[in-house]
C-alpha cells in the first residue's frame, strides 16, 4: 500500500489541514489523555500517527525519560514528524513504517496507545485493537477518538450541498475498506479483549462561522472535495457548486453548523 491509498493523500494541503485539526482539537485530546493517566517516563504509542502533531505533544507529556513511537504507514509523514522532533531537540520521539492493516505492534511495550481516527479507516480494525490490547502492558490505557455517528454534520438551516459532500465521503471511506461510525464497535470490542471502559463520551456540538471547529469542518471540505475529484467521484464543476454553496452558507446571518459526532474512549486492560 503507498501514500496514494489515502483517503485524503498525503500532499502538503492534508499535512496543513492534519495541523489545523489537531490545533483545534487539541484541548480534547488532551483532556483524553489526562482521562488515561498517559505521565512523564511512559511510553506511549501514537497509532496511525500521521504528520505527528499529536505526537509531539505527547513527547512533552512522558519528558525525556519517556518514549513516544510515532506509527504510520505514510512515509512522508513519518518525514514530517522526525524534522519536527530534531528541530525541537525531542531524542523521545521514534518512529516506525507499519502498516496497520497488516503488522503487529511491538508486544507488551506500551503504558498507553492513543488512537484518533485511525480504527475508522484501516479494513480490519478489530485485528487492530486487538493488536494493540497486546501492545499495552497490564493496566495500561487505550485512549482513542473516533466517529461514532458522521452524519451529525450537517448544516442549520439545512444545506443540500453539505448533506451530498457528506453522503460522498461516507460512500468513498467505506468504498476504501474504511467505517466511519467505527467507535459503535469499540467499546464492546475492548471490553471483550478484557479492557475496563472509564470514559466513553459522545462529543457533539453546534458551531458558528467564527468558532475553530466550523474552521475545521471547513477546511476538510475543501480537502475533501479535492480528493473526490482526484477520485474521480465527483466531477469537477459540481464540486465546485457544492463549495460555493458552502462559502454562501457560511456568510448567512443565523448559520450554524452540527458537527460529526465523536466518541471520546479511554479503556483501561485488565
Amino acid at each position: 500500500m503507498t501514500d496514494a491509498t489515502y483517503v485524503l493523500g498525503t500532499h502538503d494541503e492534508e499535512i496543513a489541514r492534519l495541523g489545523l485539526q489537531h490545533r483545534v482539537w487539541r484541548s480534547r485530546a488532551r483532556e483524553t489523555w489526562a482521562a488515561a493517566g498517559f505521565a512523564r517516563g511512559q511510553t506511549i504509542l501514537d497509532l496511525g500517527c500521521g504528520p505527528g502533531y499529536a505526537t509531539l505533544d505527547l513527547a512533552e507529556i512522558v519528558g525525556p525519560t519517556g518514549r513516544v513511537i510515532g506509527i504510520d504507514r505514510s512515509r512522508r509523514f513519518l518525514d514530517v514528524l522526525e524534522h519536527a522532533a530534531r528541530e525541537r531537540g525531542l531524542s523521545q520521539i521514534e518512529t516506525l513504517e507499519i502498516d496497520l492493516d497488516s503488522l503487529a505492534l511491538p508486544a507488551g511495550s506500551a503504558d498507553g496507545i492513543w488512537c484518533r481516527w485511525v480504527a475508522a479507516f484501516v479494513q480490519k480494525p478489530r485485528v487492530l485493537m486487538q493488536r494493540a490490547a497486546d501492545a499495552l502492558k497490564p493496566g495500561g490505557a487505550l485512549a482513542a477518538h473516533e466517529y461514532f455517528d458522521y452524519g451529525t454534520w450537517r448544516c442549520v438551516p439545512p444545506l443540500a450541498e453539505l448533506d451530498e459532500f457528506v453522503d460522498l465521503v461516507v460512500a468513498s471511506w467505506r468504498d476504501a475498506g474504511g467505517e466511519p461510525n467505527i467507535a459503535l464497535d469499540l467499546p464492546a470490542w475492548l471490553e471483550e479483549m478484557g479492557f475496563t471502559i472509564t470514559t466513553a463520551r459522545p462529543i457533539v456540538e453546534l458551531v458558528d462561522p467564527h468558532q475553530p471547529l466550523w474552521a475545521w469542518c471547513r477546511a476538510f471540505v475543501s480537502s475533501g472535495l479535492h480528493r473526490l475529484v482526484d477520485l474521480g467521484v465527483l466531477a469537477d464543476t459540481r464540486a465546485r457548486e457544492i463549495r460555493q454553496a458552502f462559502e454562501v452558507c457560511e456568510q448567512l446571518p443565523h448559520t450554524r453548523m452540527i458537527t460529526p459526532g465523536v466518541l471520546e474512549i479511554v479503556g483501561r486492560k485488565g
